[in-house]
């Protein structure tokens, strides 16, 4: 559901169990800008707005403004699709005629590439939330980001719908280090949601098949993380299965290998509670 949909409809409602709990990894840190980069069609951005101003009323995202102890952010919305932004940003002027809604905070609009973000223009800490797309898609934005802010130090709060392996070797690939990692489950489908930040740090690395993902604290999440690296493995297994049945050039033998490499590394995870 859109914002423009949730406005019209004049219903409260609540964010999924992916938004919510990158939500919650959000407002457990601080930071000056909070770049939404197409996250739901921007939904994700305007309940963490409402938060900030105390209010519902915008997006109709039912939220518990009381908890929310955080320093004012400027929240940027963020979108290539110009009839998407057009329509956003007449609804944040309809509900927040002024930009401003604090000394210290404000919200933008930026009809631009994710690669192209004016990071370096707005002074302060950034956290870049990227979610609902592949980690393929995910490793071009942050590369193009990382390559032209090397100066910045820069938060990335992903939710890849795929192509997770690859995006954890290509973090580890560009030493960014871990902040936090959750699996979530919402609709039969499993989520990873990574915070990670461009500083290094040894003590926090990055593993190519998640670390503290396995770890679970209730028996309800222990399941998820079951259900997670069992569903995993047969996708890999069934990929290496059909490249075994077909490869006839060097380059295909290549890829079956590096399947078994990945599925040994899943096979290596241990379940704890």
């Amino acid at each position: 559901m859109n914002i423009s949909s949730t406005v019209r409809s004049k219903k409260t409602i609540k964010l999924g169990q992916r938004l919510q709990k990158i939500e919650q990894m959000v407002l457990a840190q601080q930071y000056s800008h909070i770049w939404d980069c197409c996250c739901d069609h921007g939904l994700l951005g305007a309940a963490l707005l409402s938060r900030q101003v105390g209010t519902d009323t915008f997006d109709k995202v039912a939220v518990d403004n009381t908890s929310n102890n955080n320093s004012p952010s400027n929240i940027h919305f963020v979108d290539i699709v110009p009839e998407l932004m057009v329509e956003l940003d007449n609804k944040l002027q309809r509900f927040y005629p002024d930009k401003h809604l604090s000394p210290s905070s404000a919200w933008h609009t930026h009809c631009i590439d994710v690669t192209k973000l004016p990071l370096a223009q707005h002074h302060g800490n950034h956290l870049v939330i990227i979610a609902g797309v592949g980690g393929d898609l995910m490793i071009e934005f942050i590369e193009a980001i990382y390559q032209q802010h090397k100066n910045l130090s820069i938060d990335f709060l992903l939710c890849p719908v795929h192509h997770q392996f690859p995006l954890r070797n290509k973090l580890i690939e560009l030493n960014f280090s871990l902040k936090d990692e959750v699996l979530v489950a919402e609709n039969k489908r499993f989520y990873e949601i990574l915070l990670v930040s461009s500083t290094s740090n040894k003590e926090r690395k990055i593993h190519p098949v998640g670390d503290e993902i396995w770890r679970s604290t209730s028996i309800t999440q222990a399941e998820i993380a079951a259900k997670y690296l069992t569903k995993t493995l047969n996708h890999y297994q069934r990929m290496q299965k059909g490249f075994q049945q077909s490869f006839q050039t060097d380059v295909q033998q290549e890829k079956a290998n590096d399947l078994q490499a990945i599925i040994n590394a899943y096979r290596a995870v241990t379940l704890s509670a």
